[in-house]
């Protein structure tokens, strides 16, 4: 087995029971959630419970030239935490304790591996909340969520994972400990290095610990949802919304395509006809989120809703979002997916839906429409058969398509699901050739020898 004295060197420091080795169980630690990404076996998994685990592993990594890979719950759609042939995983699943809440100066102190749904309701008991929520909330964690800046449902009025972020810990490529960021509210000593890391996907280090923002809790929503009969009407509506003073805390799009695929799976007794639907909340207090509600709704039947509805109680209203939160396991019940993850200027909402439309009659396959659309974050996801290698040509140059679509519409590749392996190809066309060499730059300053999650981003 190559890197046979590297493993020999681990299982020394840090015992069987952290470090494993059996190939078996190598294998399920191949692969984040994306499809049709380039995935090695490891040569072990450090199933670190510390930070100091972590730093041990990541310095006889480069004591031995060993490429690491640090992982969560490999919930990911980009294949940013994929591993690399002979390489090692350092999975982080074990540390997995909130360890310190924070009322009085709203913060709370986490490990990496902490479900972002537990964070959550672990601060939620205390009166605070935590916005960011992936739509994985349930499976996806803290750390995951810092390596990709994950955004969410509620990020349409609260923004995204690095607005939270206030301080770091982080395992440097030569096993080092660093901290950076701090506890106050206010503070500019220095470069930034806390956005540096958010974002970076485990290129430039391993957080091992986080301290985030938090806020009081949020008043009960008003949720609404609202149906058309095309998708492009639905984008109308939305921009109509966006460009009001009315901000909603979540605003959500799905075309009938998603709709029907979670309509199926759940049940919830949409017409065959309906070709859209939105879904908006209001969570400001008392009479505010009475008109709030009722500007959105009227925004919407202006653009042409068939129906527009407000939730009975909170039930419905968490059956809707689970809908909304599952349509990627309804997609996948329907054949292979690869999930786009594009963002646009919201006054391109309707265009970038007509343009995915365009692309899957030309491709000629299927493409799901689902997104943040508050935001502009769109999820175009194109189902295809895996098992025929010429649609599965088709649905990569479908994938491609929409991407270049957002470039040119003025968005981004990625508005939260990162770049991995999926998009590296594209990077440069966004950033530019001087955007690519200064991010190119940081990488070397940081990991001269290219061993943290090498073959992704850059």
């Amino acid at each position: 087995m190559r890197n046979a004295a590297f493993v020999t060197a681990l299982l020394d420091a840090l015992g069987a029971d952290v470090v494993l080795t059996d190939p078996d169980r190598l294998a399920s630690y191949r692969t984040d959630r994306a499809m049709f990404c380039d995935a090695g076996t490891p040569c072990a998994v450090v199933l670190a419970r510390a930070t100091a685990d972590v730093s041990t592993a990541m310095r006889l990594a480069s004591e031995h030239g060993v490429p690491v890979v640090a992982q969560g719950a490999r919930s990911g759609l980009s294949g940013a935490a994929n591993a690399i042939d002979d390489g090692l995983v350092i999975a982080l699943e074990r540390m997995n304790q909130v360890l310190e809440v924070d009322v009085d100066e709203r913060l709370v102190v986490t490990q990496p591996g902490v479900f972002n749904a537990d964070l959550s309701r672990a601060v939620a008991e205390h009166g605070l909340f935590y916005p960011p929520d992936p739509s994985s909330w349930e499976f996806c964690t803290i750390g995951g969520n810092l390596a990709t800046n994950s955004g969410g449902l509620c990020c349409v009025k609260y923004g995204v994972t690095t607005d939270y972020v206030l301080a770091l810990e982080v395992v440097l490529a030569d096993g080092e400990v660093l901290r950076t960021g701090r506890r106050t509210v206010k503070g500019v000593a220095g470069y930034d290095l806390v956005r540096l890391f958010v974002g970076s996907e485990g290129t430039l280090g391993i957080i091992t610990e986080a301290t985030l923002r938090l806020r009081p809790a949020a008043h009960r929503p008003r949720t609404l949802a609202a149906t058309f009969g095309t998708v492009h009407a639905a984008a109308e509506g939305i921009a109509a919304i966006t460009r009001s003073s009315v901000v909603p805390n979540l605003l959500e799009l799905m075309d009938g395509t998603s709709l029907h695929a979670v309509n199926d799976a759940y049940r919830l007794g949409f017409d065959d006809n309906v070709g859209a639907l939105v879904l908006a909340q209001s969570d400001a207090p008392g009479v505010a989120g009475e008109e709030e509600i009722a500007a959105i709704a009227h925004h919407l039947r202006d653009a042409g809703a068939y129906d527009v509805v407000l939730a009975a109680d909170d039930a419905e209203a968490a059956l809707l979002l689970t809908a909304r939160r599952e349509v990627l396991t309804a997609f996948e019940a329907m054949g292979t997916t690869m999930v786009d993850d594009v963002c646009v200027p919201r006054s391109r909402i309707a265009d970038l839906v007509d343009g995915v439309a365009a692309i899957a009659e030309k491709r000629g396959v299927v493409i799901g429409v689902v997104g943040h659309a508050g935001d502009g974050n769109f999820h175009p996801c194109v189902i295809f058969d895996g098992a025929n290698p010429e649609e599965a040509e088709r649905a990569h140059a479908a994938f491609d398509d929409v991407m270049l679509l957002g470039l040119d519409l003025g968005g981004t590749i990625t508005g939260e699901h990162g770049i991995g392996v999926l998009k590296r190809t594209l990077l440069e066309r966004e950033l530019g050739p001087a955007g690519l060499r200064v991010q190119r730059a940081i990488k070397e300053a940081l990991d001269p020898d290219g061993l943290l999650n090498p073959g992704k981003v850059l």
